[in-house]
Formats: C-alpha cells, sequence, structure tokens
C-alpha cells in the first residue's frame, strides 16, 4: 500500500453519501502529490493572504479592546471543529468539510455584515453588482489569491463556500446535484441578481454540514461575548429557548450537534428535530434583537451615521431612554375621560413587532407608580388629547425614565388595537367599564 492508499484509507468507513476524494473537479489541470484532493485544498487555503487577514477582523463586536472577544478567526475554527464532529459521526468527507469551513469567510471585510453592507452599496452604486461575503471569498480563491493566478480550488470546496449561509437557518438540508457550469452560473448570478444568494444549495452533504454548523458556531458564543462585555445578562435569554438548548455556549452546541447527528444518521440529508430547530430560530432572533441590531458604544453610533448617510442626506437618531413603558387609555369629545395607567413588559430590550406579536411580551395594569406621578401621566395624556383636538378615542404612550421618574410622551395612537386582549379595552376594563359597553359608549360619541 503506497502512502497516497494509505492516506485515502478513511473512505473505506465512508458513508454511501458521502463525497468521495476522485470526485474533487478542477478548473485546472494539475500535479498530484501524496495528499488527498480535498486534503491538499485545506493546505492552500490556510497559506492564503486571505486567511491570514482573518486574525484583525470583526466576528461581532468592533472597537472593543478586550482581547477574549472573538474574532472571524476563531469562529471558522469553531465552525470547521463542529463540522467534523458531525461529519465524523455521519461517516462524511472530513477533508471537504475542513477545507469548506476554513474558508467560508475569506471574503468578510472589515466591521462584519456592517461592513458587508457598506460595500454592497458601494458596489451597487458604481455598477459592480451585489457584493457579498462569500461571493468574495470564492473571487479570493478563484482569481485574486497566488498573484491574481487563484489557487486552483476544488469546485465541491468552492461551492460549499459559496452556498454557506448563516443568516438563513433551514430544518432540513438536502444536497443539490449540480455541474461545473451550475456553480460557475450560481456565481456570476450572485452579483448580477438580488437575493440570488438566498437561493443556493451545497451540491454536496459536506457542504449542507458546514451551513448549518455555522449557525452553530456564531449563536451561542456570540452570547458569551456579549456577556463579558456586559450588553446583556445571562438570565435575559427566554427560558423558551433556554429549556431546549441550553443557555452557555457549551451547552447550545452540544445540543444542536447531537440532535442533528441523531436525525441524519444513515440518511442523505441534514436534519432538525421541530423543537430545536424552533428554539434555533427563536435565539437567533433574540440575539439580533439584543445583541446585533443595535449600537453599544460611541464609535459604533459614528460608524452607523455613516452608514446612513449612504442612503440619505436626512438621518433619524432617538434618544435611548431606559425606563418603563406605560400607556394611558383616552375616552371622549368634548368632556374628556383618562383611564388607569397600564405598562408593557417586553420579552425582549425593546417592545418590537416580534417582541409584541411573537413572543407574547406582557401587559399589565402596574400598582408600584407614585400616585403623584400617575396623576401627572394621566393629565398629560389628557392635555395631549385636546391639544390635537382628538375625539371619541386614542391611546396616549408613555416612557418613565428609570431613577429620575421624567415622564417623556412618547406617542398618541388615535387608533389603537381593539381586540379583547388589547390594552385600551383592558385598560377600561379594570375600571368595571367592559368590552360591550365600551363599543357601545364609542358608538354613543361617534353619532354626537
Amino acid at each position: 500500500m503506497n502512502i497516497q492508499e494509505i492516506m485515502l484509507k478513511r473512505e473505506q468507513l465512508y458513508s454511501k453519501y458521502a463525497t468521495k476524494d476522485k470526485k474533487a473537479i478542477r478548473l485546472k489541470n494539475y500535479t498530484p502529490d501524496i495528499r488527498p484532493n480535498f486534503f491538499r485544498d485545506i493546505d492552500r487555503i490556510i497559506h492564503t493572504e486571505s486567511y491570514t487577514r482573518y486574525m484583525d477582523k470583526t466576528q461581532v463586536f468592533s472597537f472593543n479592546d478586550n482581547d477574549n472577544i472573538s474574532k472571524r478567526m476563531t469562529h471558522v475554527q469553531l465552525v470547521s471543529k463542529i463540522a467534523r464532529t458531525i461529519g465524523r459521526a455521519l461517516s462524511l468527507n472530513e477533508d471537504l468539510i475542513e477545507a469548506i469551513a476554513l474558508g467560508h469567510d475569506l471574503g468578510h471585510v472589515p466591521f462584519g455584515h456592517e461592513g458587508e453592507r457598506i460595500l454592497n452599496a458601494i458596489s451597487i452604486k458604481y455598477n459592480e453588482g451585489y457584493f457579498n461575503h462569500n461571493v468574495q471569498s470564492v473571487r479570493n480563491l478563484m482569481y485574486i489569491e497566488n498573484q491574481g493566478n487563484g489557487q486552483n480550488i476544488s469546485i465541491q470546496i468552492l461551492d460549499g463556500i459559496l452556498c454557506h449561509n448563516g443568516e438563513l437557518e433551514q430544518k432540513n438540508y438536502h444536497p443539490k446535484t449540480k455541474t461545473t457550469n451550475d456553480f460557475l452560473n450560481d456565481y456570476q448570478s450572485c452579483y448580477t441578481k438580488e437575493n440570488y444568494i438566498k437561493t443556493l444549495v451545497p451540491m454536496t452533504l459536506e457542504g449542507c454540514v458546514v451551513r448549518i454548523s455555522d449557525i452553530i458556531g456564531y449563536i451561542g458564543r456570540d452570547i458569551e461575548d456579549a456577556i463579558k462585555i456586559n450588553l446583556i445578562n445571562r438570565s435575559d435569554i427566554p427560558q423558551e429557548i433556554t429549556s431546549v438548548l441550553g443557555n452557555t455556549n457549551r451547552e447550545i452546541v452540544n445540543t444542536i450537534t447531537l440532535d442533528i447527528i441523531n436525525n441524519s444518521i444513515d440518511k442523505p440529508s441534514i436534519n432538525i428535530s421541530k423543537d430545536v430547530f424552533q428554539a434555533i430560530k427563536n435565539l437567533k432572533k433574540w440575539n439580533y434583537e439584543n445583541i446585533y441590531e443595535k449600537a453599544h458604544t460611541k464609535e459604533e453610533i459614528i460608524k452607523y451615521i455613516e452608514y446612513a448617510s449612504g442612503f440619505d442626506n436626512k438621518i433619524l437618531i432617538e434618544e435611548n431612554i431606559v425606563g418603563r413603558e406605560i400607556e394611558c387609555a383616552v375616552l371622549g369629545n368634548n368632556e374628556v375621560a383618562a383611564s388607569p395607567l397600564g405598562e408593557i413588559l417586553p420579552k425582549g430590550e425593546f417592545y418590537s413587532y416580534s417582541a409584541k406579536y411573537v413572543d407574547n411580551s406582557k401587559t399589565i395594569i402596574p400598582d408600584d407608580i407614585d400616585k403623584d406621578i400617575s396623576n401627572k401621566i394621566r393629565k398629560t395624556a389628557i392635555k395631549a388629547y385636546k391639544s390635537l383636538d382628538c375625539s371619541g378615542l386614542s391611546r396616549v404612550d408613555f416612557f418613565l425614565e428609570k431613577d429620575t421618574n421624567r415622564i417623556i410622551l412618547n406617542e398618541i395612537n388615535t387608533m389603537p388595537g381593539f381586540t379583547t386582549i388589547s390594552m385600551y379595552p383592558k385598560l377600561w376594563e379594570s375600571t368595571g367599564l367592559s368590552y360591550s359597553e365600551l363599543l357601545d359608549k364609542l358608538i354613543s360619541l361617534a353619532l354626537e
């Protein structure tokens, strides 16, 4: 048995769904050596200049002096290890998996996805097509590295890199059979067709493994980083998520990895159970609302202002108010009355659409607001209602600032929600005015 045969001996244990080394496709001829195809491509990737630049690239948090916060280099190594664990358990080609994982973010730019959005806007402005980091990763390996000659990486690896998308989670991942021309068409279409990138499917099961491992690699690790910089507390993570996945990165990685393995053994697809998949979706959404989609430092505010200025010459910046969201129902035409106060208890940091309609945030009638403050809020609600010449009904919303008890009028909603569980009827119901009686009163006001 020669050296090449020894290095490929592990293929005897491969699943029938694994990609064999002899299936590797290249765009150019090359001189073989003792290394298997995909094994050799790993070496080509880690010796690129693009790989070296991983070192200082942002994973999530830019402008942070904490050396223990993840960089892009850390992320790709975590993805590689997670994907190889799944691949080994499923008897897939670990060399192919490792190559895709280590190369999947080579085209990422400074400042993470924010930097990517900025470059996309610039690229479109100058008619250069859409910019996506995964497409740029492929471009680096095909055309830019090796002094403009490319690295002649296998098509299966380039396709896995192109098709990775950690922003799109799926319950089942089925590989799609492709030719070299199919891959090249996918690559070119990403530049010319908006959102084409979201339609891509890997051509190998190994590519599917890396795609889900990309999510596993960041979804829990980003939480740990956010806790380290005091952005969130571990107890903030909703219990319906932690009861399924756990509340540490170790538990999250272990739970999802084992779930995938147990649901994918001897199958031609990568599969996630219903409960774990839903928990992943919920945690990813929670991360966006509480970690990703906000500025945490003065430097990040400046960065987002610069980004927004590329779209308009007017930018609206709102003050961050830490406090309670208070609502007051106002009823009447000439004679106006204000209800007791209600309070919103959002599941996340903000009372967003998903917090209201998906996460079932709570609404309560608080009993701990000082009587003088409560009366002042109710009087302000009536004053605002009359100042705007409102009639019939409105819900007037306030913020009550933490520590200072400063009262801030947020908005007047002249057509508030009016189901039996909406805040407006619930506030009047607390006074003894039933839902049907409230409807009768509103009809009477409309006929005045």
